[in-house]
């Protein structure tokens, strides 16, 4: 097998940072870092040039890589492998071009792999200032091993058939999501009855404020967690997330499968799907003696929009709702009859869901495990 060679990134990709001129009444797609999470684009809305803030400068083609110059622990990146002549990114997003000699995928790959990625956010840390934040000069200068064209694409095929069926499941998902709330809403919106009994949201599930989790430090390396805050609930455990003792009370450990409602700052619920954690403040864990998960977890997300709003209605720097919201939210209980009839359809949705996460998780272990040993040359293929 040919050798493989040391190179330096910025021999092998450049930063696109050309202006792009807009034409009168023109409509793009316009990404800010917040619009690229892990990979995946979160939106595809078109916007008015006009109305395009003075950071929309970058245009984009396919086979690019964007990667946030902010934070690069919170995976704000992606790989543009789809058309995008309308497109244009903040000046906050790198945009990486690969020469013609690599792979974009596999250059993709080793820049978002988390021995990278920690490499990266140490660096930004040094750095100081307000947002830890790098320069493509500082990626320019890293050092990479690269085998020939070849096996780089052979590489990234393996990791991107993985990367493919974690987000078929994720679609999949989506998909069981939707339906569930067409479910939800035909039975509570469009066919309620009149004799169903009209409660509080408060009054058929248990909201469990989280702990103050600076004060629960780890004791030691064994017995801690990782804490789960409003990030870790949009982004995942990452590196950076901060640990607690699992000295607590039994009910602020949360496992994949429970329902948490962020109740302040960036609002939603969430079926958590992820690893153990510590419920840290800002976050209720949603639980029911009475009712089962899919009752209160639809009814939680059918006033989520009510509940944005009057977050959004006090005059505070970090909005959030109060317990009484909860009392004055209404929520309609059928019959134990017709509940137990929902809860047969509605479970198996459910069910499929957290199926789902557990191979998604599975599958994240597997590609984690293998990505730095097919990266090193450990694993010849």
């Amino acid at each position: 097998m040919t050798e493989w060679k040391e190179y330096k990134l910025g021999d092998l990709i450049q930063s696109v940072s050309d202006t792009y001129r807009f034409k009168p009444n023109e409509k793009v797609v316009f990404l800010n870092t917040s619009d690229i999470l892990d990979g995946k684009f979160l939106t595809n809305s078109l916007s008015d040039v006009k109305t395009l803030p003075g950071q929309a400068k970058k245009r984009i083609q396919k086979g690019d890589i964007l990667f946030s110059e902010i934070r690069p622990a919170n995976k704000r990146f992606a790989l543009v492998n789809f058309d995008c002549d309308n497109y244009v990114v903040s000046t906050k997003l790198m945009v990486l071009r690969c020469n013609e000699n690599v792979d974009n995928r596999f250059i993709y790959t080793y820049l978002t792999s988390s021995e990278v990625l920690d490499y990266l956010q140490m660096v930004a840390e040094d750095r100081s200032g307000t947002f830890p934040q790098i320069t493509f000069d500082i990626i320019a200068k890293m050092d990479i091993e690269l085998p020939p064209l070849p096996t780089q694409r052979r590489i990234a095929a393996i990791l991107s058939s993985l990367d493919d069926k974690i987000d078929l499941l994720h679609r999949e998902n989506a998909t069981l999501e939707q339906m569930a709330e067409t479910l939800f809403r035909q039975w509570f919106v469009v066919e309620a009855k009149e004799e169903w009994e009209e409660k509080p949201l408060s009054s058929i599930a248990i909201f469990l404020n989280g702990l103050a989790c600076q004060k629960y430090p780890p004791k030691n390396e064994i017995d801690k967690l990782p804490v789960l805050k409003i990030r870790e609930l949009s982004s995942g455990i990452g590196n950076d997330s901060d640990w607690a003792t699992t000295d607590v009370g039994v009910e602020y450990i949360v496992h994949a499968g429970d329902v948490i409602f962020a109740w302040s700052a960036s609002l939603m619920v969430k079926i958590w799907d992820g690893e153990d954690c510590i419920l840290n403040q800002h976050l209720f864990k949603v639980t029911s003696d009475k009712y089962p998960k899919w009752f209160y977890y639809f009814w939680c997300k059918h006033h989520l929009d009510e509940f944005i709003s009057i977050a959004q209605s006090h005059a505070t720097t970090m909005g959030h709702i109060k317990r009484n919201d909860l009392d004055t939210a209404m929520v309609l209980v059928p019959s134990d009859e017709e509940l137990l009839s929902m809860t047969a359809q509605m479970e198996g949705l459910l069910r499929k869901m957290e199926n789902n996460n557990e191979q998604i998780n599975t599958l994240i272990q597997t590609r984690d495990g293998l990505l730095p040993r097919l990266m090193n040359n450990e694993v010849k293929i």
